[in-house]
């Protein structure tokens, strides 16, 4: 499946087709030690052709860069590549755990990161493939989700961005008792999966997450069969015509999250496809990419992040 399909039809995340068009990704995830080291420059190639529209934030004003982020688990001392923006100067800032699309931590990712960084947040989006595979290098998104996406546990996630916290702690600059998370598509479902395991986090946003459809042994619930357990507010930013998310489904959520203690909530944006705040994509949509920035940030900061 290429990039103009993407969010446009459903797919069988438990069997998706992939045309395996490179070969050590399909068995990167196997190896001890870190598939990655760095981060990609520019977009992955499955994100091609990128938009002109696609929005550049300046670093004007910020300290933005790659860092370095020591993680446990898997070749257990090592370190995963992470985008870190905020402002410069002097002073503690609420850190914000950004969380990538399935193409990683590429131009997109790191753009969120400065606009976050702008409105004077400590913003920073670990690589979570980086044991897995590098996606940037692979052009078929069938590929990518069986070889690298349907490999990374739900448990390394929530161990690597906790690495990340207390990275952020350990600078100096992050004040992690405002903690907070936005995740996008990929990172959507993580931001609910994390909800769950850190309840010192403040309030998160999940733009477009999955909420069914991807239990296995190493992710063992979706957050439909969890929504009645959470404890941290959630706003999650939903498309009216998502091929990947399916009202009955959003409807299933809000429900259980109605018997939570929680209090998040679930805006469905109509007539908007999966990828409507991805501005590199055919997908985005300018006035809900707007308003939702509007209803996220107004949710974090509502919430004390």
């Amino acid at each position: 499946m290429k990039l103009m399909d993407y969010g446009l039809k459903a797919i069988d995340f438990q069997n998706p087709s992939a045309a395996l068009d490179n070969p050590d990704a399909a068995n990167a995830w196997s190896r001890r030690g870190f598939v990655m080291t760095s981060l990609a420059t520019g977009f992955a190639v499955a994100s091609n052709p990128v938009l002109g529209q696609a929005i550049v934030t300046d670093s004007n004003g910020l300290v933005a860069g790659e860092v370095s982020v020591p993680v446990g688990g898997q070749g257990a001392g090592g370190k995963i590549p992470a985008y870190r923006a905020m402002p410069a100067g002097t002073g503690k800032f609420p850190v914000l755990l950004v969380v990538q699309e399935i193409f990683g931590v590429h131009e997109h990712i790191k753009d969120m990161c400065r606009r976050y960084a702008k409105m004077g947040y400590y913003a920073i989006a670990p690589e979570m493939y980086a044991r897995q595979g590098d996606v940037s290098k692979m052009t078929d998104i069938g590929a990518i989700l069986s070889t690298v996406v349907a490999n990374v546990p739900d448990a390394q996630v929530n161990s690597d961005l906790d690495a990340a916290v207390a990275f952020a702690a350990a600078s100096g600059s992050g004040d992690v008792n405002r903690l907070g998370l936005v995740g996008y598509c990929w990172g959507g479902r993580a931001a609910w999966v994390y909800a769950l395991h850190n309840n010192k986090l403040k309030a998160a946003v999940s733009y477009y997450g999955l909420l069914d459809g991807m239990k296995s042994p190493i992710k063992p619930q979706d957050p439909v069969d969890f929504a009645a357990e959470l404890k941290v507010p959630v706003l999650g930013l939903y498309a009216g015509i998502d091929g990947f998310v399916k009202p009955a489904v959003i409807d299933q959520m809000r429900n259980s999250l109605v018997k939570s203690s929680s209090g998040s909530q679930i805006v469905v944006f109509p007539n908007v496809n999966h990828g409507f705040n991805a501005d590199y994509r055919p997908t985005y949509d300018k006035t809900s990419a707007v308003y939702a920035q509007k209803l996220a940030s107004d949710w974090l900061k509502e919430r004390g992040v």
